[in-house]
């Protein structure tokens, strides 16, 4: 029997087999990754004050950037392997945890440093983890804002066992569909890994079309809007035709939007289908076929019944992956409720068999 996490650290059991699709681990700091870094580079950052990437997607000492107690000693959140042993893998009887660092490569507008600091997080990601632990996975880091690049890095370690999917965070500079990412895609496709949409985000843009939010609140509550926006993106450049085999994980943003938010695409893909003549089918089945979606947090309805519709809504029992979110909190965690309660044989879709197809575990 296993168990799952609750807001509070309690534990409700499971006899489910576990595939986590969301773990998060961070850099403790900069120094770790001197090691894997181009002499130069360390010496600039001991030398300046260039510390690598400065930006957070997640604010510091925030109730959700952290669950209470997984901050080990010397490091922030996610930096320990004790730790995500002692509170997620060992307890919940976790199979495979596909981990995910947010360390902003993104926020870096230097070329030469966002390439040499994406090989080097990737390399610490290899030594530092995949390499200590078989049931680790992991997403690889690349310069976003740098297509080509990007393409050259999912080259260099795109075969590794260890990575099964390349990390772009939800806010870009350019839409992820534009072909502008053509080769990042292309890429992503010769290596046959996922791309992973996740939260977060720090271009130097505002996150919304309107401009700049005053409350990280609204950033955080608007985030679902920002990955609607690239799936618009992604559908409607014919990612999907040009690379038929192309899988999306969306990461931390929820799916309870996503039948209103697909009735809406389907209708004006109706109306307006003579302006992208190569999508050839409505939107809905593209995103039914190509994308997945963790679980959590969760944006539940006030009843299960509701929360059962929504699924039955999805028009598809494969499209939701189960995520801890480790080692982030939040103030209502109904997700430990609503997993325990699914019907079988959803709910070993949902806890495992989803993802496992997936990520071709």
């Amino acid at each position: 029997m296993t168990e799952t996490l609750t807001a509070g650290g309690a534990a409700t059991p499971t006899r489910q087999a576990v595939i986590d699709a969301d773990v998060h681990v961070n850099v403790p700091k900069v120094d770790a990754l001197y090691p894997y870094l181009p002499r130069h580079w360390v010496e600039h950052v001991k030398q300046a004050q260039f510390k690598g990437p400065s930006e957070s997607y997640y604010p510091r000492n925030a109730p959700l950037t952290a669950r209470p107690g997984t901050k080990p000693e010397d490091g922030p959140p996610g930096s320990s392997l004790a730790l995500l042993r002692e509170q997620l893998l060992d307890p919940l009887g976790v199979e495979v945890a596909i981990l995910n660092c947010t360390y902003a490569i993104d926020s870096l507008h230097n070329p030469e440093a966002a390439v040499d600091f994406a090989r080097a997080t990737n390399d610490w990601l290899i030594a530092e983890w995949l390499e200590k632990d078989s049931r680790l996975r992991a997403s690889m880091v690349v310069p976003v804002q740098l297509p080509a690049e990007a393409a050259r890095e999912i080259d260099r370690v795109g075969d590794h066992p260890g990575f099964v999917q390349v990390f772009l965070p939800a806010r870009t500079e350019h839409p992820l569909g534009s072909r502008i990412h053509r080769p990042l895609w292309e890429a992503i496709d010769r290596h046959k890994l996922v791309a992973g949409i996740h939260y977060g985000g720090a271009p130097g843009n505002p996150p919304f079309p309107s401009g700049w939010p005053s409350h990280y609140f609204e950033e955080h509550a608007g985030m679902a809007q920002v990955v609607q926006s690239q799936l618009c993106s992604i559908v409607s450049e014919g990612v999907f035709d040009l690379f038929p085999e192309m899988r999306v994980t969306v990461g931390e943003c929820g799916f309870t939007w996503v039948p209103a938010f697909t009735w809406r695409f389907d209708k004006e893909w109706k109306n307006l289908r003579r302006l992208v003549p190569w999508v050839k089918q409505a939107p809905s089945a593209y995103i039914r076929q190509h994308v997945r979606f963790t679980v959590q947090p969760l944006d539940a309805p006030p009843t299960h019944g509701l929360m059962m519709d929504v699924i039955d809504q999805l028009g598809s029992d494969e499209m939701l992956l189960f995520a801890s979110d480790y080692p982030h909190g939040h103030a209502s965690q109904p997700e430990a409720r609503f997993m325990v309660d699914l019907p079988e044989p959803l709910a070993r879709k949902v806890w495992s068999e989803n993802a496992r197809a997936w990520y071709r575990l």
